[in-house]
Parts: C-alpha cells; sequence; structure tokens
C-alpha cells in the first residue's frame, strides 16, 4: 500500500471496531480515493488488501445505517466510482451487486467486468426485477446468463435484451421471448427484427402477429432483414410452410475490405461510399477493419435499432459525423432516421471520446471470443 494509506490503517480499524456509521462513511470514501488514485498499478495482493478493507467497511455501513439517506448515497457513489475499474476489488464488488437497493447495486450490475458468468446467473436467480434489468443492460451478455434472466419471465427485460445488440440469446431463450410477445407489439418488433432469431419462431412470431404489428416490423426492418422478414409475413399470411431467405454472405464483403486495407485503399471515404449506396455487406467489413474489430462484433451493432453501441464503433474508427450518419442510414431498407432521432445520436456521437470508444470496443471484441467457463 502507498505511504498515504499505512497513515489512515488506525483509523480503519478503529472506525469498524466502534465509530460512528458517518466516520465509517468518511474512512471508506478517503480508502476509495486512495484505490482510484493508483489502481492501474496495483498488484494482486495489493488489490485484495483494499478488497478486505473495503468489504469490511461496507458490511459496517450496510449493518449499522443502510436505512440511512446519506448511507444509502455513499454506497451509491462507492459503486459508481468502481464498476468501471477493470481491477476493482472482487469481493467489494459482488457485495454491492447483492445490495437490494438498486440504487447501490445497479452502476456494478450495468458494467463492472469484475462479475463473472456464475456471478451474473446466480444474481438473475436470486433478485429482483430491477436488479434483473440492470444486467439486461450490460453490453454483453452470453447466452447461458440471458437464458437465466428470462426464465424469471419478466416481459421487461426480454424487452431489454432483445433491444440490446450485445446480448446473445439461445433458440430456448428466444422461445420464452415470442411467447411473451404475443401480447406484447413492442417486444413483437423488436425480436421481429433480431437476425439470430430461428426461423422457425420468427414464423411463429409473425403468424400471430396483427396486421399493425407486421406493417410496423417491414417499416422498421433493416436493409439485411427486410426481405426476410417480407418473406415470413407472406408465408405467415398465406399459411403455406416454405423456407425463409438465407441468411447474408459476408465471406466476398470481408475479402474486399482485406485486401483495400492491405492495399492502403481502405478508407473513410470508401466506408461513406459503402453506406451511401446502402451496400450492408461491404459497410459491416469495412467499419469492422476501421474499428480493428471484427465483424462478429459489429454486425449486432447494426442489426440493433439502438444507436449507441453502433456510434461507439464509428467513433472508435474515427469516422466523421457524416459518415456516422449514412453507416446509421445504411441500416434501413428506405428512408433513413428521422431528424430528432439523428440530432439525439449526433449528440451522443460528439460526447463520446475516441479513447473510451475504443477502450469498449476492444472489451466487447475480448467478451465475444472468450470460451465460456462450464462449472
Amino acid at each position: 500500500m502507498p505511504p498515504a494509506g499505512q497513515a489512515i490503517i488506525a483509523e480503519i480499524e478503529a472506525a469498524i471496531g466502534g465509530g460512528s456509521a458517518a466516520k465509517c462513511i468518511e474512512t471508506a470514501r478517503r480508502v476509495t480515493d486512495l484505490f482510484l488514485l493508483s489502481a492501474g498499478s496495483f498488484n494482486d495482493e495489493q488489490v485484495e488488501l483494499f478488497d478486505g478493507v473495503l468489504e469490511r467497511l461496507v458490511r459496517t455501513i450496510e449493518l449499522r445505517s443502510i436505512a440511512d439517506v446519506g448511507a444509502r448515497m455513499a454506497l451509491a457513489d462507492l459503486s459508481a466510482q468502481l464498476a468501471p475499474i477493470a481491477q476493482a476489488p472482487a469481493t467489494v464488488i459482488r457485495q454491492l451487486a447483492r445490495n437490494d437497493e438498486i440504487g447501490i447495486a445497479a452502476p456494478v450490475l450495468q458494467e463492472s467486468a469484475r462479475l463473472g458468468d456464475e456471478d451474473l446467473i446466480d444474481l438473475a436467480k436470486t433478485k429482483g426485477e430491477k436488479h434483473l434489468l440492470a444486467i439486461s443492460g450490460r453490453w454483453w451478455l452470453k447466452e447461458i446468463v440471458t437464458d437465466a434472466l428470462l426464465a424469471r419471465r419478466f416481459p421487461s427485460v426480454s424487452r431489454r435484451i432483445v433491444a440490446n445488440p450485445g446480448a446473445r440469446v439461445s433458440a430456448d431463450g428466444f422461445a420464452i421471448i415470442v411467447t411473451q410477445a404475443e401480447d406484447n407489439p413492442d417486444l413483437a418488433v423488436e425480436a421481429g427484427i433480431r437476425a439470430d432469431l430461428p426461423p422457425d419462431l420468427r414464423r411463429q412470431l409473425l403468424d400471430k402477429a396483427t396486421d399493425a404489428v407486421r406493417n410496423k416490423l417491414l417499416s422498421r426492418a433493416p436493409p439485411h432483414l427486410f426481405e426476410e422478414i417480407r418473406d415470413a409475413i407472406a408465408t405467415a399470411a398465406a399459411s403455406a410452410d416454405r423456407e425463409m431467405s438465407k441468411v447474408r454472405d459476408f465471406t466476398a464483403a470481408k475479402r474486399l475490405a482485406a485486401q483495400l486495407k492491405e492495399k492502403g485503399e481502405l478508407t473513410e471515404a470508401v466506408l461513406s461510399r459503402f453506406a451511401r449506396q446502402k451496400k450492408y455487406e461491404e459497410t459491416v467489413a469495412a467499419l469492422a477493419e476501421l474499428s480493428s474489430s471484427t465483424i462478429d462484433v459489429i454486425r449486432p451493432l447494426m442489426q440493433s435499432l439502438r444507436d449507441d453501441g453502433l456510434l461507439v464503433a464509428c467513433k472508435a474508427a474515427g469516422l466523421s459525423w457524416e459518415t456516422t450518419a449514412a453507416v446509421l442510414e445504411c441500416r434501413y431498407s428506405t428512408g433513413s432516421p428521422g431528424a430528432a432521432e439523428l440530432a439525439r445520436a449526433k449528440s451522443h456521437f460528439a460526447g463520446t471520446t475516441v479513447e473510451n470508444a475504443r477502450r469498449m470496443l476492444t472489451f466487447w471484441q475480448v467478451r465475444s471470443t472468450a470460451p465460456a467457463r462450464v462449472n
């Protein structure tokens, strides 16, 4: 521990041993500040030391004063400070994630990389709807986690999962969603535009959907799904049993992007041209190369009606707003996003730094290739 840490050891023990709740809160803040000051330089042993100290302080605060508004705010602040830190003390993160107060738990549930799949699954099985909603908004979720979340059958959780471009969903998970969508038009639309929705479940969803839902699906369908959804609607309307349109093949586009990059000809101008011509596969492949990512990461971002994930990829690639807007519009078979939607996206894009965007995209890339852990 740095020299400054030695000066508060006695204070920590006194606060835990018999100090007031206010003293514990103040001490926890000082320890957190000390940790954050040099978080990236600590070794595992030092992180464990901070973990043990903060865990004891948090537990003491919870026992003595969790009903106090000030104590709840202090723990919420602690959660928000530690959530984005990759080296955050793991025990404290899990302790905060399990807190019944959603204001305390939400930051780490939504963001902390210290929560593994096993932690998320356990939380999905034991906590309430608000906690599950927070988990559902994480940037990357494996099928084993979304299975656990969807098993609780909260429609709000299902909607957040299908709207999350980084949430992988199994066939069993989609079966739950499609069943819920029979009585939930908004969920039906959001599920219907997922490219990874199995064809038989898409037919089932559209077979039971109202004309209003079918029309809305067509009007909002990204270009790579428009024909598939239109064919599925025709199949449902005619009660015919025929194959769905095939999923798009990125092989040629990926090869083209790699060749352009090798020649030094893959530029923002080339990507902009692909996007404005609505060449979907080429746009995805070019953006993957320019952002130093992969098609497996970029494609779900393009498939989502949410803009934020795609904006991160465009910012990481160093694109201008004009090219970014063209990439956003490339998702639509006809027309473009509304003026208000583009204005919100432009504001979000301007407020995101290239550094943070690249850090987030790298995190998604790592999570997309990490092998599933088996108990």
